[in-house]
Parts: C-alpha cells; sequence; structure tokens
C-alpha cells in the first residue's frame, strides 16, 4: 500500500505535471510567450546568496532556465509530501475546497517568494497575468487533491474519520485563543492531558514554564510581527488537530477553527497588553493573561482526553 511519503510524492509529481500541462496548453492557444521570472527568480536567489549563475551569453541563460524549472518541479514534489502529511494528520476537505486551497498554496509558495525578493510586484500584474499563473496553478491543486484523497494509507484505511462535531470546532477555537496568548500551549495543551507519556509532558511543561518567563522579559518581540504570528498560527492549526486525532474526527474544521482562535487570541492579547499598560503594572496584566491563558487551554484540552480512536481486536476460539 501507499505509505505517506510516497503518496506525497505521487501527488507533487501529478500537480507538477498537470501545472506544466496548463501552462503549455495557455501558450499554444493564446500564442505568448514562455514566462522569464523563473530565471529571475534564479538571479535573485543568487544574487542574495552572494553568488551568480556561472557562464556567459547562452550557456549562462541555459543555466538559469534549467535552474529555474528544478527549482518549480522540486517546489511542486514537497508541496505534494506536505499535503499527504496535513491529510495523514486527519485534515479531509471535499474536492472543490481542497482543490481550490492546494492551488492557493501552490501560488503562494511561487508568487510570495517572487515577491520577496522583489523579481516582481504581483500587485501591477494584469487580469490577463493574473488568469495565467491562477489557471495552472488550480489544475495542479485538483489533481494533488485527487491523488491525497484517492490513495489511504494504511493507517487511513483503519482509522477512518468522522465528521468533527461542534464541540471539538469550539474547543479548537479556544484552544487557538489561548495559543495566541502562549504559542507553546497549542501543543502542550493536547500532550499535557493526554492519558500517557510522561517524557512529553515533562517537556512540554518546559516550554510552557520558558514561555510563560520569556513573555515577560523587555526583549520578547511583538506577537503579531511577521516573525512570530506564523509560529502562533501554526501552533493553533497543530493543537487542533491533535485534538480532532484524539476523538478520530476529521480536522479540516477544528484546524480552521485553531487558526482562527490563534489569530483572534494573538491581537486580541496585544490589545490587552496595551490597554492594561496605563492601567496597571506590566506584570500584573502580564500573569492575568497568563492565567486567562491557561485555563482557556484546559477547557479546551480536557474535555474528550479519555477517547480513542485506537481499534482492539478480540480473538474468539474457533
Amino acid at each position: 500500500m501507499t505509505g505517506t511519503f510516497s503518496r506525497g510524492l505521487i501527488a507533487g509529481a501529478a500537480g507538477t505535471l498537470a501545472l506544466h500541462a496548463a501552462t503549455y496548453l495557455d501558450m499554444a492557444v493564446r500564442g505568448r510567450p514562455a514566462s522569464t521570472v523563473p530565471q529571475q527568480l534564479v538571479d535573485a536567489v543568487a544574487h542574495a546568496a552572494g553568488s551568480a549563475v556561472p557562464g556567459r551569453g547562452a550557456t549562462r541563460d541555459a543555466r538559469r532556465r534549467g535552474l529555474g524549472e528544478l527549482a518549480g518541479i522540486a517546489n511542486g514534489v514537497g508541496l505534494g509530501v506536505v499535503f499527504s502529511l496535513v491529510r495523514s494528520a486527519g485534515v479531509r476537505m471535499p474536492f472543490p475546497v481542497g482543490a481550490v486551497v492546494k492551488g492557493a498554496a501552490a501560488l503562494a509558495a511561487t508568487d510570495v517568494p517572487v515577491a520577496a525578493l522583489g523579481v516582481s510586484d504581483p500587485r501591477t500584474w494584469s487580469r490577463e497575468d493574473w488568469i495565467a499563473d491562477a489557471l495552472p496553478h488550480l489544475a495542479y491543486g485538483a489533481v494533488a487533491q485527487a491523488v491525497v484523497a484517492g490513495l489511504p494509507t494504511p493507517d487511513e484505511r483503519v482509522l477512518p474519520r468522522q465528521a468533527a462535531s461542534a464541540g471539538l470546532v469550539g474547543r479548537s477555537l479556544l484552544l487557538g485563543v489561548a495559543t495566541g496568548g502562549r504559542s507553546s500551549l497549542g501543543v502542550a495543551g493536547p500532550m499535557l492531558t493526554a492519558p500517557d507519556g510522561a517524557v512529553k509532558k515533562l517537556s512540554n511543561l518546559a516550554a510552557v514554564a520558558g514561555e510563560l518567563y520569556a513573555d515577560k522579559q523587555p526583549g520578547t518581540p511583538d506577537r503579531t510581527s511577521a516573525a512570530a504570528l506564523p509560529a502562533r498560527l501554526a501552533s493553533g492549526a497543530a493543537g487542533a488537530g491533535m485534538l480532532a486525532k484524539r476523538q478520530g474526527a476529521n480536522a479540516a474544521l477544528p484546524v480552521v477553527a485553531g487558526i482562527a482562535g490563534s489569530a483572534a487570541g494573538s491581537f486580541g492579547g496585544l490589545a490587552w497588553r496595551r490597554w492594561a499598560g496605563g492601567r496597571m503594572p506590566a506584570l500584573q496584566a502580564a500573569l492575568a493573561e497568563d492565567g486567562v491563558a491557561l485555563l482557556l487551554a484546559l477547557a479546551a484540552c480536557l474535555t474528550g482526553r479519555r477517547r480513542s480512536t485506537r481499534l482492539t481486536l478480540v480473538s474468539t476460539p474457533a
């Protein structure tokens, strides 16, 4: 049977093939030239690394094109593995939603580096430019979604997922809010309330204690900064996925709730600290936030912690 990693490789390769086929079909129908963005991106990466693509003239151009195409293939295959891992973690999406989400992720993985390195500004692109960029990535997303949904792993066959309950989605939202306050609670909450795993509990307890201390230090970065916010959102998503796995439920809606709650908790916590800054000592405001975050995490994680998705096989005499 297909494992998570091999399924991801298949999904990424098939999606990349679909993306290239859609791109070349568009070029054949409209007669448009090939994009030079991959070569420009190679130049930008080389420049950022303090080097340059070797060679001159046609030789250098061929290397730039080859490196650009190889980077695109690696990007597409790598995303396929990520999508397969997410599927194995319990996230199930209907085909239209999954195709759009995966296509958007592939589009972002391409366009964000282009914008960040100054290769091109997507805000200046025309409608035709966006269509030429979006449709091939949507084709990638549709094929990748079809593969990851159509090739279940052995574990997925044994442990099918049920629909997430409203209570689970609500608890995922609460855990996300707690994570926005203290990022370590996203993973530590489910781990500390699990029925076993003493070593993991100790390590997660140490992580929470470390963050509670670090939060009070003046050099701690803003939780909504570009460096800190993505980690909080990821922690909220991971914690929600763990709650869903505990109940054998589809993690798609809980993960969305966890991300939304983490964003709300991050910006809400920052607003609280700024509001409380002129009304009480900073340490008192931080300790109050600690208490709220811990209570929310406990409320989210204590419920349902004894439920198991494991199947017990009982042999009977012949």
